[in-house]
């Protein structure tokens, strides 16, 4: 792991808040939905896979929405979300394991549990399809890759850059994220996941994390390789408590066709002129 000294404030505030949380009191066993498939799924669908996010509030929100977990992960799902991500993480993002528990017994797609896992320990909370685990608070990655398959898991690696890229790999990941949020100062470049996606083997599944908040965005990390996006307060909308969960999943979703339906119609006001 990284020294914390490395990270901004309120990341450390969070990893502090994460080593005095017990986990939890027995092994989880997981029949687990695959990831992988319900891409897929979308893809045939004409649908953007979009990991849609349900987080009530985080240290970069704008606002905090109350909303029940359910219904807006079922808003999402509607919206044409290929999964669901569930923060579980309390101090800081509002989250909970009932609020995942609740959320995987409503909708039918994969769910991954997003939180701030450090130890095996930290994996025996709550059943979910996927579990992230994020390379730069990690000791063991290998040992815990291994240890949340072995409970039925399908591990979400999160890296950065490269270095934790080639980490990754090395541990075995077969499903891999890239932030776009640099953890040192929470700052966002959607460079970050140009500059690291034409490393990844094609036989990876590739997911862009953080800064996507438009149809132009997803454009973006779709032409540079991500097999999926991970958006969370795009689709939250902290700052308008009353927002449409359902459309602004769909515009993301749909962002590929809607700019083939614009082109369309450019070219057919070009051809009346």
């Amino acid at each position: 792991m990284n020294s914390d000294t490395e990270l901004a404030p309120a990341v450390q505030s969070i990893l502090e808040a994460a080593r005095e949380r017990a986990g939890g009191g027995g092994v989880v066993d997981v029949d687990a939905r695959s990831l992988p498939d319900a891409l897929a799924d979308a893809e045939a669908d004409g649908r953007i896979p979009v990991i849609a996010e349900v987080k009530p509030t985080s240290p970069t929100a704008e606002g905090t929405r109350a909303d029940d977990p359910v219904e807006l992960a079922e808003a999402m799902v509607e919206g044409g979300a290929a999964a669901i991500s569930v923060l579980t993480e309390p101090t800081h993002f509002g989250g909970s394991s009932e609020a995942l528990t609740r959320i995987r017994a409503a909708v039918d797609v994969p769910v991954l549990r997003k939180d701030f896992v450090l130890d095996e320990d930290g994996i025996d909370v709550v059943a979910a399809d996927l579990l992230l685990l994020i390379v730069r608070f990690v000791d063991d990655l290998e040992g815990l890759v291994a240890a949340a398959r072995e409970r039925g898991f399908q591990p979400l690696v999160e890296v950065h850059d490269r270095a934790e890229l080639e980490t990754a790999l090395e541990a075995g990941a077969e499903i891999i994220g890239v932030n776009n949020r640099d953890l040192a100062n929470l700052e966002v470049d959607l460079e970050t996941f140009e500059s690291v996606a034409p490393e990844v083997p094609n036989d990876v599944t590739l997911i862009a994390e953080s800064g996507v908040s438009s149809p132009a965005d997803v454009r973006r990390m779709r032409a540079a390789g991500a097999d999926a996006l991970l958006v969370g307060s795009a689709i939250m909308d902290h700052g308008a408590g009353d927002s449409d969960v359902t459309e602004n999943t769909r515009r993301l979703t749909r962002a590929e066709s809607a700019e083939a339906t614009a082109s369309t119609d450019s070219r057919t006001e070009t051809d009346q002129t």
